[in-house]
């Protein structure tokens, strides 16, 4: 079984909360009755190639062709970076990079482009289901997706058996650590491991800018992107015009250190507003206790699962285990929309019946599997994170919480079979700069929430930080936190942006039933 990661597959339309659309399709599993949606999607302008409003002498210089990218009905243009691997040495194997520009609606597009930096880490840009949210954008600007070396059809460091997407129910929740197949995953790279850091990766993005004929860009990160834009930052600060970092995580932040601390947050967040809810603590009373109680059972024995599967109906066994459940509960958290679920989950949890536990995990997995790249993630914090904190951190950080501090010893336990990297202390001193950034933070994040932006704030001088009410990792369902992406951009600077966002925002309404909350 897999730890949390930094990202979330999440992605809402314009005009939706983000991660409704999952709470949804979990009701139709747990009816085993198919679902799907498909969001509006703009047309296709006639838009322009990348690099056109340059100024000459900024050429673009990789070939691009059209192509499709799954559920976007945008017009799309397509290519490849070719990379040293060792970019240092500048010699043996070259990586392949994918590249997909989204052109601007407008015939006359502004010079800089929007750099989209996805999470994870390990996930693909070019795989997620962002576009709708950057209409307001994409009338002016072209809108770039690079796979980051070690992800989507970047040279990928992919392993079924490290994030499997076709599993039993036995094998899907099965208590193991990354560490016991390591081993295993590494036999199928062709890759120096070692070299699939943030800060190489940034400077691929550079030779990407360059090639596109892009002399400025303005960037936006997501979670772990957020980390990657502030490297980028500091290593071409005079490429960079703007910067949005939404679920912000500083270069104070060690994955998954605080993960058990920020996550019992959420948690309580969200059992505090059950028992001050009169519909949501009449229809589960007790609840923090019942779950208290249900989880020291998981401690003293594991329960015994015989459920049909959610999706085909075949009925299986399997082991849950304490350390697997809290692990599914904590990806839970991430949607506020997910997490109206929770409640109820946890209510017929304590009652034995582990149907909408199974669904609600199953729903998250297939979008995992589909985007993110596990031995990318291990690449990125063997070498960036767990060489910075220690045992005792872990143990220390987590007191006093239900998730424990199993996930950060994990991840040092999988580290600990990870080729060595050499990255110097001084890439985790805090990002000093004046480019103008907007850092957006949801209130119920658990894993990004925001201190952490105001931590990022303190050496950003020209910056605005906007906690965002009802919302959870990422921002960007919210039409108050576009609005001040699409401002930042136009301005070019965050002078005169109004901090209020999502004023009328709270959290959604928490399910009673199956049939969704009472009306």
């Amino acid at each position: 079984m897999t730890g949390g990661i930094l990202s979330h597959p999440l992605a809402a339309p314009p005009g939706s909360r983000p991660g409704r659309w999952l709470a949804l399709a979990v009701l139709a599993a747990l009816s085993l009755a198919g679902c799907s949606q498909s969001g509006a999607e703009p047309k296709a302008g006639s838009g322009s190639s990348p690099g056109s409003g340059s100024s000459p002498g900024d050429a673009r210089r990789m070939a691009l062709k059209p192509c499709r990218l799954d559920g976007v009905a945008a017009q799309t243009l397509c290519g490849t970076l070719e990379v040293f691997e060792d970019r240092a040495a500048a010699k043996g194997r070259k990586l392949s990079l994918r590249v997909v520009v989204v052109p601007a609606l407008a015939s006359q597009p502004k010079e800089d482009p929007l750099f989209f930096l996805a999470g994870g880490p390990g996930q693909a840009a070019s795989r997620t289901r962002i576009l709708p949210a950057l209409e307001r954008i994409r009338r002016q600007r072209d809108i770039v997706f690079v796979d980051q070396r070690g992800t989507g059809d970047s040279h990928p460091l992919d392993c079924e058996a490290l994030n499997p997407s076709r599993a039993s129910l036995a094998e899907r929740f099965e208590d193991r650590e990354d560490a016991d197949v390591i081993p295993q995953c590494r036999k199928g790279w062709d890759a120096d491991e070692r070299l699939y850091t943030t800060a190489i990766a940034m400077d691929d993005l550079d030779d990407v800018r360059a090639a596109l004929g892009y002399r400025q860009v303005n960037l936006w990160g997501i979670s772990y992107g957020t980390r990657a834009a502030l490297v980028y930052m500091r290593q071409h600060p005079d490429r960079v015009r703007t910067a949005i970092l939404d679920g912000v995580a500083p270069m104070g932040q060690y994955l998954p250190l605080y993960a058990a601390r920020d996550g019992q947050r959420a948690l309580d967040l969200l059992l505090d507003a059950c028992a001050k809810d009169g519909v949501c603590a009449k229809a589960y009373p007790d609840l923090r206790a019942r779950t208290e109680a249900l989880l020291a059972r998981l401690e003293a024995a594991p329960a015994k699962v015989h459920l049909a599967h959610p999706r085909t109906g075949v009925p299986g066994d399997f082991t849950l285990t304490r350390r697997v459940f809290l692990s599914e509960l904590f990806s839970l958290l991430y949607s506020p929309d997910v997490a109206s679920l929770v409640p109820l989950m946890l209510d017929r949890a304590t009652r034995d019946d582990w149907t909408s536990f199974v669904a609600l995990s199953l729903g998250l997995t297939d979008e995992v599997a589909r985007t993110t790249s596990r031995g990318m993630f291990l690449a990125v914090v063997c070498a960036e994170d767990a060489p910075f904190f220690t045992e005792e951190d872990a143990e220390r950080e987590a007191k006093g919480t239900w998730f424990g501090s199993r996930m950060a010893l994990d991840v040092k336990r999988a580290c600990a079979k990870w080729p060595q990297s050499n990255v110097p202390k001084s890439f985790r001193e805090p990002v000093k700069s004046d480019i103008p950034t907007l850092l957006l933070s949801g209130e119920l994040d658990p894993v990004t929430p925001p201190p952490w932006g105001e931590e990022a704030k303190r050496t950003l001088t020209h910056s605005l930080h906007v906690v965002v009410p009802g919302l959870g990792h990422n921002t960007v369902g919210a039409d108050c936190a576009r609005t001040l992406m699409a401002e930042v951009l136009t301005r070019g600077s965050v002078e005169g942006l109004t901090p209020d966002c999502g004023a009328g925002l709270k959290r959604p309404p928490f399910f009673t039933s199956f049939a969704g909350p009472v009306p």
